[in-house]
């Protein structure tokens, strides 16, 4: 639509100088065109809005719409059932505090404190002050060299591939700009993710941009790469939120040939990876796997994604560190609530733990293991507002991850059109003249400004509740209504096991069968 713009003014242009020789009243037009006319080149022009510049005055109507929507709901939240991945209030704070606009509210809550499921944190009369360095977070084991202190908020994995070159340049220098990191997703390594911010390389199951012809892990193809100082931590894909047991999928459409060639893949072809890894298929071959990367990568923190599925499996993990000795940096759980780019529809829908269930598990696991204090627990999913970030970690989490309030930084309209090739802001689609509109620069500045106001926002939740540093937060500092008359904290809705109560004989009940089936040795129930 942005060149089509250029071409319809010239049209009309010869057309009314051509005909207004013959017939000068056609000159009239002019009035209305004129104005149209410069609009549309204010709009072509400009690098604020991406709408805008990819389609010329008719972007407008777009803005116009949402603004008479929002004037209508101004004190109603919608649903997160409504089809969009975030609700109104959601999606307002992010756009408000990646443009530095005002982001305070009159009149008070718009939140039912009375309805179940309403949640908050208790404030002290003695408030405290959270400095930067209560902000980060230390990720590094004992066999870890090259430890990386990572900011407790950090752009989740979406690769090349189904976000644009421009997208993906936008979010790695505002990472840059914000001291945050920036991961790749599972779409390979680069160079557009090089922009001087911080990385975190996912390597998935079809080992893009580190592998054999035959779709195999590539040794030295891993090491040439993940020995770049940009490259601070490396994270082995499981499974994802959005389709667990079910491959990445990245349709032809938007397989370019820059694309094809950073996967190591042919281009013009749908890729789908396997739904699982060639290089292990065992708890222990799993550790072996992690050692050994994190030699390849010169001592840098390793680690692993997941959503979780049955509970045996992480204890199973958990088994073979034990045994083996060897233990990853962190791990990054994923809520069944992700997001992505192309999913089946049951997949997403019906397959896989909800976040909060999985992290608890894995903490306990851990926990219950005595393993819990050299490994970093990261979490994605739906992670928007300074409070999804304290609720997070004080459910036991250490760092968080954030993609869809990212994206919505950059300019992302939820047009819901990702899998499609045509998404209008020029995120998620390989379309030339879609990405044409998207300018790097002022959408880095967007994305480092939302980074540095949820952290505000998040200083002064931990500070207003007489906490210092994020490591303070517990699960007993969250309060859920569970009915009209009464109220419980998040150690008493979910189980927290004591350190090393998993090591013992008699585990509890509601770990007792899981660990009876849980082998290292193999993924499989073992003793059913």
């Amino acid at each position: 639509m942005r060149h089509y713009f250029l071409l319809v003014v010239t049209g009309t242009l010869l057309v009314d100088v051509t005909v207004g020789m013959y017939w000068p009243p056609v000159w009239w037009s002019m009035v209305v065109l004129g104005p149209l006319f410069a609009l549309g080149f204010a709009d072509y022009f400009q690098k604020k809005h991406t709408v805008l510049r990819n389609f010329p005055v008719l972007g407008h109507f777009r803005f116009w719409f949402e603004a008479i929507r929002s004037e209508i709901n101004q004190y109603f939240v919608e649903s997160d059932t409504d089809g969009v991945p975030f609700n109104r209030e959601q999606r307002s704070s992010v756009y408000q505090r990646s443009k530095g606009a005002l982001d305070t509210l009159p009149f008070g809550t718009r939140q039912d404190v009375y309805a179940v499921g309403y949640e908050w944190v208790h404030h002290s009369l003695r408030p405290c002050e959270v400095g930067s360095g209560g902000l980060r977070v230390r990720v590094g084991g004992p066999d870890c060299a090259r430890p990386y202190t990572a900011s407790i908020l950090n752009v989740s994995a979406m690769s090349f591939g189904a976000l644009s070159c421009n997208a993906i340049m936008a979010l790695n220098r505002g990472a840059h700009l914000g001291n945050f990191a920036h991961n790749t997703g599972e779409g390979g390594l680069s160079h557009h993710h090089l922009q001087g911010g911080d990385i975190i390389w996912q390597i998935g199951t079809g080992y893009f941009g580190c592998r054999t012809p035959d779709g195999r892990f590539d040794e030295g193809a891993f090491a040439g790469k993940a020995r770049r100082d940009e490259v601070k931590m490396i994270e082995i894909k499981l499974s994802q939120g959005a389709k667990p047991g079910h491959g990445g999928i990245l349709p032809a459409a938007k397989v370019s040939k820059e694309i094809a060639a950073i996967r190591m893949v042919p281009a013009g072809q749908d890729v789908i990876s396997p739904p699982a890894h060639s290089a292990f298929s065992t708890p222990f071959e799993l550790m072996g796997y992690i050692a050994r990367l994190r030699d390849l990568c010169g001592g840098k923190p390793v680690g692993f994604k997941l959503c979780v599925g049955n509970k045996r499996e992480m204890l199973a993990i958990c088994k073979a560190m034990r045994q083996t000795g060897v233990t990853p940096d962190f791990i990054t759980v994923d809520g069944a609530e992700g997001g992505t780019g192309a999913a089946p529809v049951e997949f997403s829908n019906h397959i896989g733990r909800p976040l909060f269930d999985g992290l608890v598990i894995v903490h306990n696991a851990l926990v219950g293991f005595s393993l819990r204090r050299d490994i970093r627990l990261f979490v994605s999913g739906k992670v928007t507002t300074g409070f999804d970030v304290v609720k997070r970690l004080a459910l036991g989490a250490d760092v968080c991850y954030s993609a869809r309030a990212m994206m919505m930084a950059l300019g992302c309209i939820q047009a819901l059109r990702c899998n499609t090739n045509h998404c209008p802001t020029g995120i998620a689609t390989q379309d030339p003249q879609l990405i044409e509109g998207l300018d790097p620069n002022d959408k880095a500045v967007r994305v480092q400004q939302y980074h540095a106001e949820l952290m505000t926002s998040v200083s002064e939740i931990v500070g207003a509740m007489g906490l210092d540093h994020v490591s303070q937060l517990r699960p007993w500092h969250i309060h859920r209504r569970i009915s009209d008359t009464e109220v419980r904290n998040y150690s008493d809705i979910f189980h927290y096991v004591r350190d090393g109560e998993l090591l013992g004989g008699d585990p509890p009940n509601d770990f007792a069968h899981a660990m009876r089936c849980a082998s290292p040795d193999t993924f499989e129930p073992v003793g059913v």
